[in-house]
Formats: structure tokens, sequence, C-alpha cells
């Protein structure tokens, strides 16, 4: 029963600080971190809606089906729906992502902190330092972790509200075709879907839960929590930006615990285990390459969920899901299924032509 209730607290409140924090590491990547455009922000409200939710309760629906972590989970899965193996590769495209995505948080916390860094000190010198801090506390109790990052994020976006300069006036402006692919991502990859996060740390409460509802919800909310925050946040003083960069830390350092926790679930080599794990981070590094691989952290992002979406949607049998979200309306797995069987495929791939486009 303890750990039922802790996990119930522990989801949604890894949500709302991992997508605070991831969409403060994406934002100046799409060019919303001070730019306030209305039509933009319902956009990306509407797509938490229509496409976060949706691949929400899948993941929710595959932790009730499985009961194990995400990567542990695709040999059942995939036999349970007579699919081809092919299909597990989004489990190991996932768990060497969270890393990848903890590396691009760092890098970012590495050139905020640059900003203020005496001497000038160089930011992937910076970023290094914050990769060893991270990996380090990722030994630490899951708990301890999570608590630091709370309270960075927490003392970050008071400090930003106190201290910080004030951010410009909502306006409106036409929405274009780009902004349909950031919104995307901010929806999905800066929330944390796809990854099997909320899959790893809901598992103790979905198998004493009869309704996927139930566990969905409050994750969902918290991130949606998290998008209206950053709405009357930005990190452009020099104690919330620190505040900020200690979250990040936290918040890598949990990342990374976690997927090590499915790697070895896993039963991987522990060298190859840390190979993985440290070349997804440490690639960062390489200062050149920063804007190519945060243009490759979106699109991946977006290829796991298109990849779940597609499996859940039409390669497992339809009474699988049904029976693990356990809806009280049938209208409401219609809806969820034309969604994820659709609406999410289509919008994914429109959103990475939408990347793709702003590169040329």
């Amino acid at each position: 029963m303890q750990d039922n209730a802790m996990s119930r607290l522990l989801s949604p409140l890894m949500a709302f600080c991992l997508s605070f924090i991831i969409i403060a590491t994406l934002a100046p990547i799409v060019g919303i971190q001070l730019d306030r455009q209305l039509d933009f922000w319902l956009l990306w409200l509407a797509t938490m809606l229509i496409l976060a939710l949706p691949i929400c309760y899948l993941e929710i629906a595959l932790a009730k089906r499985s009961k194990t972590t995400a990567l542990n989970a695709l040999s059942s899965l995939t036999r349970d729906a007579d699919a081809s193996q092919k299909w597990r590769i989004v489990g190991w495209l996932a768990v060497v992502f969270i890393p990848f995505l903890a590396g691009g948080m760092l890098s970012n916390a590495s050139q905020l902190l640059g900003h203020f860094a005496a001497n000038a000190i160089a930011p992937h010198l910076l970023f290094i330092a914050l990769a060893v801090v991270a990996i380090l506390v990722s030994f630490a109790p899951r708990k301890i972790i999570l608590l630091l990052t709370v309270i960075g994020v927490f003392a970050a976006f008071i400090l930003a509200n106190v201290m910080g300069t004030p951010l410009p006036s909502w306006h409106v402006t036409p929405v274009e075709f780009s902004e349909w692919g950031s919104a995307t991502v901010l929806a999905l990859v800066a929330s944390g879907l796809g990854m099997g996060l909320y899959w790893q740390t809901s598992l103790p409460a979905v198998q004493q839960q009869d309704m996927a509802t139930k566990t969905v919800l409050p994750i969902w909310i918290a991130q949606l929590v998290a998008v209206i925050a950053f709405a009357f946040f930005a990190a452009n003083a020099q104690i919330p930006s620190l505040a900020l960069v200690v979250a990040v830390v936290s918040a890598a350092a949990l990342l990374l615990q976690m997927a090590r926790e499915q790697l070895l679930q896993r039963q991987l080599n522990i060298v190859i285990q840390w190979l993985l794990i440290l070349a997804a981070v440490f690639v960062w590094a390489i200062p050149a390459m920063s804007p190519i691989f945060n243009t490759l952290l979106m699109l991946w992002g977006l290829v796991i969920c298109l990849i779940y979406a597609i499996f859940a949607g039409w390669i497992m049998k339809i009474s699988h899901l049904r029976k693990a979200m356990n809806f009280s309306n049938e209208l409401f797995y219609n809806l969820w299924r034309i969604a994820v069987r659709v609406v999410l495929p289509v919008s994914i791939i429109l959103a990475m032509i939408a990347i793709i486009g702003q590169l040329f």
C-alpha cells in the first residue's frame, strides 16, 4: 500500500518537474522562450489535449498490460500481438534517448551557466562538469533526487518572478505551419512521453487500479500545469538561472537512473550499459554538433511516439488495450483509438515535416 501511494504521488510530481525542465530546454530551440505569442500557446494547449493525453493513456495501458518496464515489456507485448520482433526497436530507441535527452538538458544548462560564470569558462567544459555531477547524483535514492529537482524547479520559478525582469506582453500573430512542429515537440517530447518514464514510475499503482484514468489524469494535469507555469517563467537573471541549473542537473540524474534501471532489468551487460549511457550523454560535449543534436533530439523523440502509436493502434490486438484501460464508456475507447491510429501519426508526421522544413 505504501509503494502504491508513493507511486501515485511520484508520477504526477515527476511529470510536472520533468515537463517544466524539458520545456525550458527545448523552448529556446523552437524560439518561444520570451516570445509570448497567444496563438502559439493556445495551439500548444490544444496539442496537449489531442496528442499528449492519448499517448499518456497508451503508455499507462501498456504498463498495465505488461506489468514491467518499457524496454523489458516489448518482448512480451510483441509476442501477445503476434508481431515481428522488429517492433522491439522502439524500446531501445527510447532507453538510449533518455540519456541523450539528459545530455541535451545539461548542454542547455551549461550555456545558461556560461552567461554568469566568471572568467568566461567555455560552455563545453561547464557541460562536462555538470554531466559528471549528474552521473554521481544518479546513484542517490530516487526520493532524494526528486526532492532536489522539486526544490530547484520551484526555487527557479519563484525567484524568476521575484528577481527576474518583466516578461513581454501577450500578443497575437498569424499561425504558421512551422508552429505545429514546435507545439507537437513541446506537447510530446517535452512532456517526457514515449520514453516509458511514467510507465516505469506508475507500475506499483497501475497493478492495483482497475482503470487507467486514475493514473493518467494526474500525470496529464501535472504536465498541463507545467505548460501554464512556463508561460510565466524566464531564466533572465543570475539567481533564478542558477536554481534552474540545479533542477536540470537533478532531473538529468533522475533520467540517467531510470535509464540504468531499464537496462538492468533487461539484464544487459554492465559494461555495455555504461557505454550506451556515457556515449549518449557526453556526445553533447562536441560544441559544433549542438545545432544538429538539437534537431535530432526533436525528431528522435517524435519518432519514438510515432512507432508506439502505430504499434498500439494498428499492431496490438484490440481487446488487449481495451481491457487495460477499462474505460467507463465505449465511446471514450473509440475516441482514443481514433486518436492513436489516425490523429497521432498524421500529426507527428506533419510536425517532423515542419521541423525539417525549418532547416532549409
